[in-house]
């Protein structure tokens, strides 16, 4: 520790301090007459009343004191070794149960003896408690470097040692992962880079979504090593049946095929299929010649009317952004040429209809006696007395209607639906519809997604608003020209997902059926066997009010028909259950809850789906795990050449204690000592005058 005193003033100015004390006491002594002083006292008091106005002189210099420590930092080793199942899925598979863990802690050991470890394991994640039991089943090495680098920023690391066969099935290439990191990586080769015996189910390609008694496409890929000659079956089952059989003759060494193929679903309901590969004699592993999928099975799309005045671009752009969700048919017509039932559609779109020039009254009230749900789009051509009339949650009113460039500005308070982050984002830079201003009435109920903004004036006036009654739902868009949003979305991104995201919420939030009973199960359909398994459930009272006080019990059944029972948590503003991760299978729940003298119960199913990635690849990357460490100025090493490793590192130029000094400052004035000197001073000169009998 190093102390200074410092101030912002030149330092002949302490010289000055000394020379006004000295000149105050010789002025004030000089002319003392009393004889009572001998003259070696007026000396010593006048000492004493210069270095008083001395200090007290300097203090107003506002002078500081600087205190400077030094501080050191031992570098950080970080040790990573990877959990995943592929490090062992060939045959040295004893090796790193065994053999290998006591020859790196013994490693480890020796370097902890000379710097700090942190170890970690890694592989769906990064784990501090260094439990290796090779049972993750993805690897995502560029997450594990990005964690390092949030974690370790501005710490004094030395080297990180990457212990991994380099196969990565998530995240980015980590050779593009360490571009901040400033010290070297070791990387222990992992895994075997011999090509193996073995047939792999490479991947199933699928739509999620089919329809009742339609074919659907699926696509598997299916690849081999080492099998030249052999002959495998392949076969896609469900519920116990085999619903499609084909051998596969393997033409070479190195082998890949797709194969295109249909099934027919011939069952509503979320439908569990098998695609499995025969295996071949010695091959090496066989857990990646299976994978399951799943589809749900709707029993009908839903179908949606377009009616319009007249052709407009606006239409062509809803079309093509709702026809992007298989769940839904588009029909289109220009009023006139119309002549089916209303009745045997979802949904209305009523592009500047209700018009001046067509009478579509009959049109509409049969969608208010079939309760249909209508999307209104207004525009020049509508006639809006007409529209006020059809009390979908806002009137626009006025003597005169002007309708002007409006852009679309967020109402942060919208709860109908959400929308992603990057789609707000985007929608700020929409161009402008043209938008009808007047003096709108909106109802309570109704729920403003857009206001206009007019220049740079955010007004009160909606743009497109939502408003459901007790049997229909109404969504209006307060202007026509969003086709041109489509192609901005288009021009700023190179794709329509923000402009398709904004449409399809709205179409699904206004065609989706009110779900009005007392009791709801919020599940997923399908986890992986990685994740937990959560639910949310909502309750209601007769006055379709959310309450949280009853107990909400759920038992949830396995193939095996075992039970798990669980009761949700109730924190007051929402029930919740995590029931944390189930195995591979097909479960079924039933949840009950008692309000009151009544008893309401909800089921449901899910399916829990294995994660295979980490048997699809077993073959190791050490080529990537010789860039890292070249890249980064370390050294890639193979497992017998562990023990060597510290002595490679406490040669190494990169790895030094690092010693900081930091610099801390205060005012003396804000010192006790200087006010306690200074009395002293004073009171040592009083002392002695009036020991000397003078005042």
């Amino acid at each position: 520790m190093k102390i200074n005193i410092v101030t912002e003033y030149p330092l002949w100015f302490i010289m000055l301090c000394f020379l006004l004390g000295i000149a105050y006491a010789m002025i004030l002594y000089y002319r003392e007459s009393k004889s009572e002083f001998s003259k070696s006292l007026k000396w010593i008091m006048a000492v004493f009343r210069g270095l008083t106005i001395a200090v007290i002189a300097f203090l107003l210099l506002n002078p500081m004191v600087r205190t400077t420590t030094h501080h050191s930092e031992k570098p950080i080793i970080i040790f990573a070794q990877d959990n995943s199942l592929s490090v062992i899925t060939g045959t040295d598979s004893n090796f790193y149960r065994s053999e290998y863990p006591q020859t790196m802690n013994s490693m480890l050991d020796r370097i902890s003896s000379s710097f700090a470890v942190d170890k970690y394991t890694f592989g769906e994640s990064l784990n501090k408690d260094f439990q290796i039991d090779y049972s993750d089943k993805l690897t995502d090495i560029s997450a594990l470097f990005r964690d390092i680098n949030s974690k370790y920023a501005g710490q004094n690391v030395g080297a990180l040692i990457l212990a991994t066969d380099g196969i990565y099935n998530r995240g980015l290439n980590p050779l593009y992962s360490t571009d901040k990191f400033h010290f070297p990586i070791y990387t222990i080769a992992l895994g075997d880079t011999n090509i193996r015996k073995d047939i792999i189910l490479y991947k199933v390609n699928f739509n999620s979504i089919a329809y009742l008694n339609n074919d659907f496409p699926v696509e598997v890929l299916v690849s081999a090593y080492k099998c030249h000659d052999a002959t495998t079956e392949l076969t896609i089952s469900s519920r116990d049946s085999v619903l499609f059989r084909r051998m596969i003759n393997i033409g070479s060494d190195t082998y890949f095929e797709t194969l295109n193929l249909h099934l027919k679903a011939n069952v509503p309901g979320l439908q569990r299929y098998t695609v499995r590969l025969t295996g071949v004699d010695n091959e090496v592993s066989q857990t990646n010649n299976y994978q399951d999928f799943f589809i749900d099975v709707i029993e009908d799309r839903q179908k949606i009317l377009v009616l319009s005045q007249s052709p407009h671009p606006d239409i062509s752009a809803l079309k093509q952004a709702i026809v992007t969700n298989r769940n839904y048919v588009v029909e289109e017509y220009i009023v006139d040429e119309f002549n089916k039932e209303v009745s045997g559609y979802n949904l209305i779109i009523l592009h500047g209809l209700p018009s001046v020039s067509g009478n579509i009254s009959n049109i509409l009230e049969k969608i208010a006696i079939e309760h249909i749900p209508v999307l209104f789009m207004i525009s020049q051509q509508t006639n809006l007395p007409l529209f006020n009339r059809q009390n979908t949650g806002i009137m626009v009113k006025g003597d005169q209607i002007f309708f002007n460039e409006a852009n679309p500005e967020i109402n942060e308070e919208f709860t109908s639906f959400n929308l992603s982050r990057s789609t707000l984002q985007a929608v700020a830079d929409f161009p402008p519809l043209i938008s009808p201003y007047g003096n709108s009435v909106i109802q309570p109920s109704a729920n403003i997604l857009f206001y206009q903004r007019i220049g740079e004036v955010t007004t009160r006036e909606p743009l497109l608003i939502f408003n459901q009654s007790a049997e229909s739902k109404f969504g209006i868009f307060c202007g026509t020209g969003i086709w041109k949003w489509r192609m901005f979305d288009y021009s700023k991104t190179g794709n329509h997902e923000a402009f398709n995201e904004i449409i399809n919420k709205s179409i699904q939030y206004l065609s989706v059926k009110a779900d009005k009973s007392f009791f709801r199960i919020f599940c997923k359909n399908s986890f992986t066997e990685n994740e937990n398994i959560e639910f949310n459930a909502e309750v209601y009272n007769d006055n379709y009010e959310l309450i949280f006080i009853p107990e909400i019990s759920i038992t949830i059944n396995d193939g095996q028909n075992r039970n798990y029972s669980f009761v949700f948590n109730n924190s007051g503003s929402a029930y919740s259950l995590n029931a944390g991760k189930l195995p591979v299978d097909h479960y079924s729940y039933s949840a009950r809850v008692q309000v009151g003298e009544k008893i309401f119960t909800d089921r449901g199913e899910f399916t829990v789906t294995p994660l295979t990635i980490e048997s699809v690849n077993t073959v190791a990357n050490h080529n990537l795990l010789y860039n890292l460490a070249i890249n980064s100025g370390g050294q890639m090493i193979y497992p017998h050449q562990i023990l060597a490793l510290y002595d490679t590192i406490i040669g190494s130029d990169y790895i030094k204690t690092i010693t900081y000094s930091s610099k801390s400052y205060s005012e003396i004035l804000n010192f006790p000592a200087i006010l306690l000197l200074i009395i002293i001073f004073l009171m040592a000169e009083w002392f002695m005058r009036k020991r000397a009998g003078a005042y």
